[in-house]
């Protein structure tokens, strides 16, 4: 292939070709999409229908969900259908397609883990001025700037990528389509695709990244004043997770990104794109809505109306 335009469709990669290891993939990828399509869509259904949960932080744990599932259905289908079928094959548009939409996903994520740390620094330690500042038109204008922002961010990296020539192979070493892998396979010049990646990663993930930890660096101090051990354990076990999934959600796509054009183990690179796709939407509804006693206690309340209602109707 010596040619862009003679490109016209991408091979992606199942972790193994033995028949056994791709169906016990397939059976884990599809337990963790089922549980996190349920997980998000229950926290969603409950504060939508709860009053007691339209409150900033309640909102943005909902956009987050609604994030989430949009994200984990970007790439699992299609890799469960690459592991069950063995059908490897994405067309040019449908490969362009995923890049945009994981990249919109990512960058939205990233934001609004932001913004749900500062939600948290403000009411921890500004409680008096909280509604103030968390009022219900900038939590509006927060979460819209991520979604427009994360359309323009996704926009111009899925451009600059499918403006090259692709014709050492068209294979892609993931299960889904990503810029790292898709430069690998390039015969024009990467260096500005590299430093657009480079500078990305540096200024949106080390800024988020160090945001959020000043945040709770500033909850960490104010909880430790607190007379109650109660309430500091639960501050600490509130924060700390929320901390880890951000971390690990950064360094794994930073892992991915920063090593375009290096000689990496294919295998790695699988194993990293898992951690940055598929495990924070995964966790996500865990950490931040299902260990909450309010949420947990709802959901309770709508399955008992669930099942007083179908044994109504019967």
């Amino acid at each position: 292939m010596c040619n862009s335009s003679i490109v016209t469709e991408f091979l992606l990669t199942a972790f193994s070709d033995v028949w056994e290891i791709r169906v016990l993939h397939t059976t884990l990828f599809l337990l963790m999409y089922v549980a996190t399509l349920t997980g998000n869509l229950l926290i969603v259904t409950v504060i939508t229908i709860d009053q007691n949960f339209h409150t900033p932080m309640y909102f943005f744990l909902r956009n987050l969900s609604i994030l989430d599932m949009c994200y984990i259905s970007v790439t699992v289908p299609k890799a469960c259908v690459i592991f069950l079928l063995n059908n490897r094959v994405i067309s040019k548009v449908g490969c362009a397609a995923q890049i945009f939409l994981v990249f919109l996903c990512a960058y939205a994520e990233l934001l609004l883990l932001t913004i749900m740390a500062r939600d948290r620094y403000v009411a921890i330690c500004q409680p008096l001025h909280y509604h103030l500042v968390m009022n219900p038109r900038v939590c509006v204008q927060m979460t819209l700037a991520s979604v427009v922002s994360g359309l323009v961010f996704a926009g111009v990296h899925t451009g600059n990528t499918f403006r090259l020539s692709f014709c050492r192979s068209n294979v892609i070493h993931q299960f889904f389509c990503d810029i790292p892998s898709l430069l690998k396979l390039s015969c024009s010049d990467t260096l500005s695709n590299e430093i657009t990646i480079l500078t990305s990663i540096i200024i949106l993930g080390g800024g988020c990244l160090s945001f959020i930890s000043m945040s709770y660096i500033h909850i960490f101090s104010t909880v430790l004043k607190l007379p109650m051990r109660g309430e500091r354990g639960k501050a600490f076990s509130t924060c700390i997770p929320h901390i880890l999934i951000v971390f690990v959600f950064i360094s794994s796509g930073a892992a991915v990104y920063l090593r375009t054009t290096s000689n990496s183990f294919p295998v790695q690179d699988l194993i990293m794109s898992v951690l940055y796709s598929i495990v924070p939407p995964f966790l996500n509804p865990i950490i931040y809505s299902l260990r909450n006693k309010q949420i947990m206690e709802a959901i309770r309340r709508i399955m008992r109306t669930v099942t007083q209602f179908r044994k109504t109707v019967r």
